[in-house]
């Protein structure tokens, strides 16, 4: 017997009471207490283009967060709507496991030419849609070739929240109470242009901590035996946006090439063209053994992949799988996504904007002290804020102040402003815009920060 097509109406919410109120009561009712970003930025979002969100009460916000990096061309971006609508049309089925299709098959050749030496020695693996089942990957692969089970990360780094991943992560607090993380993870310090892990600073800094890693592969009496891997993110993101100095990751190349241990590069956030070079490892000319893709990569939606080098392919078939590694419309979004950032030198754009912005930030750290530091590369940007009233440092460095952090991005979303924070205790303000947005935003964006600073009580000097 035939029954009554039930009509789905992905907008029957519109029958609520559109206040921003209302949803994130009916969010706290539905969802478990896992979730964080409602906690910092409490809004119910109604549309959004560009680097525009607008919320059900019709109030805009500068969006300088971008899904975390995962929307390099902002929300809705003409092209890649027009990518999902033409697979849906087209007949090509939207879940194929590992199966290949002609549209699969154009986005894996696109990838790899982005690759080091346009690829011609790397191959690609589709893991799980996030990048924390691509870093899982990663590591069991890194044992499998070398036989060994020990892995190298690196203070402040963030891998993902899965039981590998998070266990080469640097932050504890996701770690409380979860015992039996992965055995053999040895934490190593991490550069810091601002807070040198070994209280040194500068150049002197960088070539103590690449000493000190050198160091310990080659001292038979450190106590760390040879690892699988070395896994790292040449920006760290969630971290404090900290950029890795050239020559430190130069070295940590030389040694691992040295001694047979694989390097994972973490370009899951760095990655496609946020910081002014396609991938972030590019900026210190090194070619890693794994390169560890998600977010932009799936155009706004979900998709991880490893670019893996072929000596190192050492999977025997069905070792790694997932359901969902062949998810035709990331693969159609991904492919709009990757040729406009290249055909559109997005990248140099963003390069460009990068430094202009890093210079109007110090010029508005003269006006007000608790910027401590301002960091990064391209539109991947950390402003460290600190208690510019409290006695300095060894190295001149101010405390870090995560509350007034905290309170700056309360205000910045009050004046429609949307940020992230990240670092040690939450005290960097991070921007991650869409790589499109123009210097009119950004001088937007400009205005609103200074706006939040003021209102957050910050007299300027």
């Amino acid at each position: 017997m035939m029954t009554d097509k039930v009509r789905i109406d992905s907008l029957s919410a519109n029958s609520l009471p559109q206040s921003n109120e209302s949803f994130l009561n009916r969010q706290a009712e539905f969802e478990s207490n896992v979730r964080s970003y409602p906690r910092k930025l409490p809004l119910a979002i109604a549309k959004a283009q560009g680097v525009w969100i607008t919320d059900v009460e019709n109030k805009e916000y500068l969006d300088c967060l971008a899904g975390a990096g995962t929307l390099a061309l902002g929300h809705n971006h003409p092209e890649v709507i027009q990518s999902i609508q033409s697979v849906i049309t087209s007949g090509l089925p939207l879940h194929t496991l590992d199966l290949t299709t002609p549209l699969k098959d154009e986005f894996s050749a696109y990838l790899l030419s982005l690759l080091p030496g346009q690829g011609k020695e790397y191959c690609l693996q589709f893991t799980g849609p996030s990048g924390a089942d691509a870093v899982e990957a990663a590591l069991k692969l890194a044992k499998k070739v070398t036989g060994r089970s020990g892995v190298i990360s690196f203070s402040g780094g963030y891998h993902g929240m899965t039981h590998g991943a998070l266990s080469v992560t640097g932050n504890l607090s996701p770690k409380e109470a979860v015992n039996g993380m992965m055995p053999e993870v040895q934490f190593m310090p991490y550069p810091h242009q601002y807070r040198c892990p070994l209280g040194i600073g500068g150049e002197a800094g960088v070539k103590a901590l690449t000493y000190y890693f050198e160091n310990l592969i080659n001292d038979v009496e450190s106590g760390v035996r040879k690892p699988a891997a070395v896994i790292l993110e040449a920006v760290q993101g969630e971290g404090g946006v900290n950029p890795a100095p050239a020559e430190w990751l130069q070295r940590i190349r030389k040694v691992t090439q040295e001694h047979g241990i694989l390097l994972i590069l973490d370009e899951v956030q760095a990655g496609f063209a946020r910081t002014g070079k396609f991938f972030a490892f590019e900026h210190a000319g090194i070619e890693p053994d794994i390169i560890v893709m998600s977010k932009a990569v799936g155009g706004g939606l979900p998709l991880a992949v490893l670019g893996i080098k072929k000596q190192f392919d050492a999977w025997a078939p069905g070792h790694h799988t997932g359901t969902f590694r062949g998810n035709q419309l990331a693969m159609a979004t991904g492919l709009t996504t990757l040729k406009i950032l290249k055909e559109e030198r997005i990248a140099d754009k963003v390069a460009e904007q990068g430094e202009w912005l890093k210079g109007k930030l110090a010029e508005m750290q003269k006006r007000f002290p608790v910027i401590g530091h301002v960091r990064g590369l391209g539109l991947m940007i950390g402003i460290e804020i600190v208690k510019p009233h409290e006695a300095q440092d060894h190295m001149g460095c101010y405390p870090a102040d995560g509350e007034l952090s905290a309170l700056l991005q309360k205000k910045c979303f009050e004046a429609g402003l949307i940020l992230e924070r990240g670092g040690r205790g939450g005290s960097v303000l991070r921007l991650l815009p869409s790589l499109l947005i123009s210097n009119a935003e950004l001088e937007v964006f400009l205005d609103k920060f200074e706006s939040a600073l003021l209102n957050a009580g910050v007299k300027p000097v």
